[in-house]
C-alpha cells in the first residue's frame, strides 16, 4: 500500500485492514512515497516524518509493516520500480497486490510503465460509498483488454477522512482527535508539523 501518508490516518488503516481480510492477504506493507512525481511543486512533509508516523500507526497490527524502499531510492517514487524491487526481494513464490484508492486509479494512464505494471501485480482499488464503477471501467478499457481482470474493488466508508483536511485543521488550530491514531496525533504536535513554514514545495533532479 503506497501513499504520501502526510499524515497517515484511520482511512488508510481501515482500507488496509479491510483489504487484508477481504482478500486474505498474508500481510500489508505500507510504503511511504519518497518523492511522489504527481506532487512536484506541491507542499510535502519531510519523508522521515511521514515514515515515522506510519510506523507509529501500524505498530499494533501484526499483519502490517512499513518499508523504506521508496524513501531510500534515488529519484522520483514510481510504483513500477517499487513492485520490481519487492518481487526481487521476496521471490517468485509471492503474489503482489497494490492497494490504492479508486480516485488514484482514475489517473493511472499517467503512471510509469502502467501496462507492464498491471502484468506483474493486481490492483485493489478502495472506493467510497456511491462511487461510479463505470467511470473506472471506462478508464481501464483505455489501457488494455486484460486490465479489468487485474483490478479488484471494495468499498470503504472511512475513505472520507482526508490527509489534506487534517493538515488544514492543524494549521487552523482545530482538533484532529479520532481522525488518526493518538500516537500520530502526538507526533504531529511534538514535531510542530503542518505549520506553513514547515512544509515546502520540492523538486529533484531525477537523473
Amino acid at each position: 500500500m503506497g501513499g504520501t501518508f502526510d499524515p497517515v490516518h484511520y482511512g488508510h488503516l481501515v482500507t488496509a485492514e479491510t483489504a487484508r481480510a477481504q482478500f486474505n492477504f498474508d500481510k500489508v506493507i505500507f510504503i511511504p512515497s519518497g518523492y511522489p512525481p504527481h506532487k512536484i511543486g506541491q507542499k510535502i512533509t519531510e519523508a522521515q516524518h511521514r515514515y515515522l508516523m506510519t510506523v507509529l500507526a501500524v505498530t499494533t497490527n501484526a499483519f502490517f509493516e512499513v518499508n523504506r524502499i521508496e524513501i531510500e531510492r534515488q529519484g522520483y517514487s514510481y510504483a513500477f520500480d517499487t513492485v520490481l524491487q519487492l518481487k526481487e526481494k521476496y521471490g517468485p513464490e509471492w503474489e503482489f497486490y497494490f492497494i490504492t484508492g479508486a480516485d488514484a486509479v482514475l489517473e493511472i494512464l499517467t503512471w510509469k510503465n502502467i501496462k507492464r505494471l498491471i502484468e506483474i501485480c493486481t490492483f485493489v482499488a478502495a472506493t467510497r460509498p456511491g462511487f461510479d464503477l463505470s467511470v473506472l471501467d471506462n478508464k481501464l478499457e483505455q489501457i488494455s483488454t486484460i486490465a479489468k481482470d487485474k483490478f479488484l474493488t471494495f468499498e470503504v466508508p472511512a475513505l472520507s477522512i482526508s490527509s489534506t483536511d487534517i493538515r488544514q485543521k492543524v494549521a487552523d488550530g482545530k482538533p484532529i482527535k479520532y481522525l488518526l491514531p493518538e500516537s500520530v496525533e502526538q507526533y504531529i504536535y511534538k514535531n510542530d508539523l503542518y505549520k506553513e513554514e514547515k512544509i515546502i514545495p520540492y523538486e529533484i533532479n531525477n537523473q
